[in-house]
């Protein structure tokens, strides 16, 4: 009986340990499996700020899956060195090509400048500045208010969009956005705006001849909108209430509603003349007096004659 239970604990302790060894061993091998399936990924270790040149002590690096490695990605920090970035990187953020400026780019204002722009700095106050809401990365439409050539025929000061979706890479000398409301620079005297050659030419024409005032534009809204310019003719016209959209929603294909105008009939008063055909309004004869009458469980109302 003895020998019996010996050779039962003997044979389910064999059956543990092959089923404890054939699972070590299939832990192993996926787990060998996953390690050979990454990849080595550099990641900025600290925040680097656009137009910032790269250093080794921006960089580490982190291993990705290969079905999620990002595009561009690079595998050591060699090739980073003294590249700059053309936008924020946050901690932990994969850094790839299209972050980078092309290789041998300078760091700061020029390295954010894409082929074929130009940055063009023009000066602003509180009121064109938009308060202080102008950031690197705003969507601003300039207008200008200027007096129209005598081969015109016109006399009156014009207003008039003269550039649109214009793309602002710096606010005062800063070329990033501000982390919080704290940085928000207030004072801003100047904003640089990224234009084409020939639109740095209708800029510097018209800061030298009018007024510019820079019109704020959701990010989301690149559309071109053509319009008949402004003058005092126009503008004491007087201009239909629209009602207001909600935020980011509205486009060209939305029209506003045009309100409806809803107008009260007028009380007539009768004349003299009509009063007096008014046929005169007979009194209500007067209410027969009744009695409340109980029988059992009933109730009636008895009137008198």
């Amino acid at each position: 009986m003895r020998n019996k239970r010996l050779i039962i604990a003997l044979l389910a302790a064999v059956v543990f340990g092959l089923v404890a060894a054939v699972s070590v061993s299939q832990y192993l091998a996926s787990a060998q499996a996953y390690t050979k399936n990454l990849n080595n990924v550099v990641v900025a270790k600290v925040e680097i700020p656009v137009g910032s040149r790269i250093i080794a002590e921006h960089l580490t690096v982190a291993q990705f899956p290969r079905n999620v490695t990002p595009e561009g990605a690079f595998a050591t920090t060699d090739k980073l060195l003294d590249r700059v970035a053309t936008v924020r990187i946050s901690a932990k953020e994969p850094v790839t090509e299209s972050r980078l400026a092309p290789i041998g780019a300078a760091g700061g204002l020029s390295s954010v400048i894409p082929e074929g722009f130009r940055a063009m700095t023009v000066r602003v106050d509180d009121v064109v500045g938009i308060s202080g809401f102008i950031m690197p990365g705003t969507l601003v439409d300039i207008v200008v208010v200027t007096q129209p050539p005598k081969s015109s025929g016109q006399d009156e000061m014009i207003s008039k969009i003269v550039l649109q979706n214009i793309k602002v890479l710096a606010s005062g000398q800063n070329i990033d956005k501000p982390k919080n409301d704290r940085e928000v620079e207030r004072a801003i005297r100047a904003v640089t705006l990224q234009v084409t050659p020939e639109q740095a030419e209708k800029l510097a024409l018209a800061s030298s001849e009018g007024r510019l005032q820079l019109v704020m534009r959701n990010s989301v809204d690149q559309g071109d909108e053509t319009t008949p310019g402004a003058n005092k003719s126009t503008l004491l016209s007087g201009e239909r209430a629209m009602p207001v959209p909600e935020p980011g929603i509205g486009g060209k294909d939305k029209k506003p509603a045009t309100p409806t105008v809803t107008r009260r009939p007028r009380p007539r008063i009768p004349t003299t003349n009509n009063a007096a055909k008014v046929a005169p309004v007979a009194p209500p004869a007067p209410a027969r007096p009744s009695v409340e009458v109980i029988e059992g469980s009933k109730k009636k109302n008895v009137d008198f004659p």
